[in-house]
């Protein structure tokens, strides 16, 4: 087996035992690494499509919300019929939240993914929006009264298991997630499955003509994308413990997305962990700052990062040491 093709492995591996060893090392700084924890794990899921098939999903939000439901509902349930270990309940709330994301994205991509570029993006606007209407209006999993699950938690394991949940293992289990999706978006890259992702990123008719089945392709990466994002879902509702639609699918989580991979670099895989690392600080520090007009001065200061690394900060240190260990490295 060939290991060099994993050393570019090592310089995210390190930064993710910084970000571990800060959260268990400084608790007074574990808000802004579970922030930033958050932001990187939602960045390389959302990069694992867009990234590499350059199709944009407007509407990605619906994985993280439909991966709280999903867990959230999981967790009420195991506990309303049985009092198992903790551990048992929260691998049963992640694998029905990965689950609900999976179909979600099944469903939609059968039919959405036949569109192409521009049109697929139009066509996905309305899913958030769509599926928060329809719980709202019908009145499941809550409705707009919301899902809690924090008396259930409380009930069968007691306050302190609901407060380690919610303040620890959260994070843990956010940082499992950014690792995971770190891992299969490198192992995508590397594999033959990536190369015909690269082929139809660059040239999606002659990719067709050169036997790549374009329309599997794409659906395979939603498909996986989606399920990581319905992970990161579950993560958050364990951080909240309680579920509000317009929170759960406020479109600020895929337009954010979007920023951070632009920022860090579109289809990199080190590229979602510098912009989760940047946008999460920068917003934090501004909000922190100045409250009430942090977004009023993030944007301007994105724009001109954008507007300095046209191809995100990995894209310009990239071509600023072509050919050096740095190049290899950043992948």
């Amino acid at each position: 087996m060939d290991f060099k093709k994993y050393y570019p492995l090592i310089p995210m591996f390190i930064i993710s035992v910084i970000l571990l060893a800060v959260r268990l090392a400084a608790p007074e700084l574990s808000q802004i690494v579970s922030l930033a924890l958050f932001y990187v794990a939602l960045g390389e899921a959302f990069n694992i499509f867009t990234g590499l098939t350059l199709y944009v999903c407007f509407g990605y939000v619906a994985f993280v919300a439909l991966g709280m439901y999903g867990s959230g509902l999981a967790l009420k349930y195991i506990l309303a019929t049985s009092n198992p270990p903790l551990v048992t309940t929260i691998l049963f709330s992640f694998a029905v939240a990965g689950f609900f994301a999976f179909i979600l994205a099944l469903v939609v991509g059968s039919i959405g993914l036949r569109l192409r570029g521009a049109f697929f993006a139009i066509a996905t606007v309305g899913l958030s929006e769509g599926l928060k209407n329809f719980i709202e209006g019908t009145g499941i999993w809550g409705g707009s009264s919301g899902l809690i699950i924090a008396g259930d938690l409380i009930s069968s394991y007691g306050h302190e298991t609901y407060v380690f949940v919610s303040t620890e293992l959260a994070d843990y289990l956010m940082f499992a997630v950014y690792v995971l999706s770190l891992l299969v978006m490198f192992l995508i890259t590397k594999s033959r499955f990536g190369y015909g992702l690269t082929a139809l990123k660059e040239d999606e008719d002659v990719a067709n003509v050169m036997g790549v089945n374009t329309v599997r392709y794409k659906l395979m990466t939603f498909v996986i994308s989606a399920a990581l994002a319905g992970m990161i879902g579950a993560t958050k509702m364990l951080k909240d413990l309680v579920i509000y639609p317009p929170q759960a699918f406020a479109i600020s989580y895929t337009v954010e997305a979007i920023v951070i991979t632009m920022l860090g670099g579109l289809g990199t895989v080190t590229g979602p962990v510098i912009g989760g690392l940047v946008y999460s600080i920068l917003k934090y520090m501004l909000t922190v700052s100045f409250p009430g007009l942090q977004l009023l001065i993030l944007a301007p200061v994105l724009i001109a990062v954008c507007v300095l690394f046209p191809y995100g900060i990995v894209g310009w240190v990239k071509r600023r040491f072509r050919g050096t260990l740095i190049d290899y490295l950043l992948v």
